[in-house]
């Protein structure tokens, strides 16, 4: 029985950790807080820009991570055989697994690249009306991407059953 599989199994579950709770924790912890620190639109925006500016640096590491051990577990899983990937229920799962996060990555770093330095820029400026409007759209794509999270981490668990 081979050991670096599990081995790394542990490590994608660990960044894992990282990157999926702390996304979720920037909106159901941090953003709601900023409401409590700040009622200043440009202070909050600025605030939680910096948090997540922040948090950024640890998300590229751990989805590099993600994407290295998922690759590597992806092609154990299927026992070397990538016509696996369409005939067998767990080659499925795990192609579906993989098509939704490059959707997710795609969607994150596609929102964060072109509105998040966009808000931070307007903030800054004190242009608050522009912010609140991109921030809507924003907010949706953000939920959209917690719920691809969400679905990535079922598709996940359910390979353990195939």
């Amino acid at each position: 029985m081979p050991l670096i599989p599990y081995i790394l199994l542990f490590i994608h579950i660990f960044f894992a950790i990282i990157f999926i709770g702390g996304s979720f924790f920037i909106w159901i912890v941090v953003w709601p807080a900023s409401f409590q620190i700040s009622q200043d639109e440009k202070q909050r925006t600025l605030m939680v820009g910096k948090i997540a500016k922040r948090f950024a640096y640890f998300t590229h590491i751990s989805l590099a991570i993600l994407v290295a051990t998922g690759l590597y577990l992806g092609y154990w899983y299927i026992g070397g055989n990538p016509a696996n990937l369409l005939h067998t229920v767990g080659g499925m799962l795990l192609l579906s697994k993989a098509i939704l996060v490059a959707v997710m990555i795609i969607t994150i770093y596609g929102n964060n690249i072109y509105h998040g330095r966009k808000i931070t820029r307007l903030a800054r400026e004190g242009k608050l009306d522009q912010v609140k409007r991109i921030r809507r759209v924003t907010h949706l794509i953000s939920f959209a991407s917690l719920g691809m999270l969400i679905a990535i981490v079922g598709l996940a668990a359910s390979l353990q059953f195939f």
